[in-house]
């Protein structure tokens, strides 16, 4: 049996090549040690993972940037200082010592210094240890519900995979990752810092994604999948659904009370956008579990507070109508 291992354990078996789930502010990863090659080949392989999509390097202390990066140009310093520890991931230019595996073969790589008291200690101990350096992704297999809990990868992997116990996850939702390896900056991926926020620390506007943009964590237009179809509805087609579904329905509302048809199960989901990020993956897991032949959703409000909450809906809805991913 994998078990739970405390930090100083994980930090040993990380050490030793073995892969490691723990937690994070954002959701629970799934580690290896970075320096590692075949360790790192061992999280593709667990999770079905394409061997072309980058991880993320998680360190303990921020001054390690400039490790793994050819340039840390001054608006990455930045965002570190005022972000670090925190569930922000820059992208840079890699340098020499970045093992292509890590990068999914780009030159490119994602770096973050997550702010969870377990994974701080975990990485500390790391460091102690063995190279303090942790490639990781989501802890579930490729395309997948997240996890925010022990639980939740226990439920993906099993026995498999030692799992650092650390509660239920505070954000709820991946880390925002913002491209800093090109001219201007652009936002790959909303998270759990707003883009404003990003924005304002830059002080000027932050791209969108673009054609030419580096292959990053999460940003497949299928992703983020339960296993039953999901459908994201706006509020009128949403009230249809739940009077044609049945008990052939599982649904999501935001803030409404219960519905008046049967269905197979209801949750009202929070009016608030942070609170309904960190309870999403939770959300979708129960919906999921419910036995309904179909999940309904309605579209939360298109306005900033919400963008990762959308964003993340989106790719549930799109990967569990089986949508091809793209890069």
């Amino acid at each position: 049996m994998a078990g739970s291992p405390d930090a100083r354990e994980a930090a040993a078996r990380l050490a030793a090549g073995e892969v490691v789930a723990f937690p994070t502010e954002t959701v629970y990863g799934l580690g290896a040690d970075a320096t590692n090659p075949a360790a790192v080949k061992r999280i593709f392989a667990l999770k079905g993972r394409p061997s072309d999509h980058p991880l993320i390097v998680h360190f303990a202390d921020p001054a390690r940037l400039t490790e793994w990066a050819t340039f840390v140009p001054s608006p990455a310093r930045d965002l570190a200082r005022r972000f670090w520890p925190g569930p922000l991931t820059i992208i840079l230019r890699k340098s020499s010592r970045v093992p292509p595996e890590v990068t999914g073969g780009q030159e490119t790589v994602g770096l973050r210094c997550p702010s969870h008291p377990v994974a701080r200690t975990l990485l500390e101990e790391f460091a102690r240890v063995g190279s303090g350096l942790v490639a990781a992704p989501s802890a579930n297999r490729f395309g997948h519900v997240s996890p925010t809990s022990a639980a939740h990868v226990r439920a993906e992997f099993g026995d498999t995979v030692p799992v650092v116990e650390g509660g239920e996850c505070e954000v709820g939702l991946e880390s925002t990752i913002v491209d800093l390896s090109r001219e201007h900056p652009v936002l790959l991926r909303p998270g759990g810092i707003a883009r404003a926020d990003i924005a304002a620390t830059l002080g000027g506007h932050l791209l969108d994604r673009d054609a030419g943009a580096p292959r990053a964590s999460g940003t497949l237009a299928a992703h983020y999948a339960p296993q039953t179809p999901l459908r994201l509805l706006e509020a009128a087609a949403f009230e249809a659904a739940l009077a044609k579904g049945a008990g052939d329905v599982a649904a999501m509302g935001v803030g409404r009370s219960a519905p008046r048809h049967a269905i197979a199960l209801w949750i009202p989901g929070a009016i608030d956008p942070s609170r309904y990020a960190h309870d999403l993956y939770a959300n979708l897991r129960a919906l999921d579990a419910s036995g309904a032949r179909t999940i309904v959703v309605e579209a939360p409000p298109r306005t900033p507070p919400w963008e990762a909450v959308n964003d993340r809906l989106a790719r549930a809805a799109a990967g569990s109508i089986g949508e091809d991913d793209e890069p």
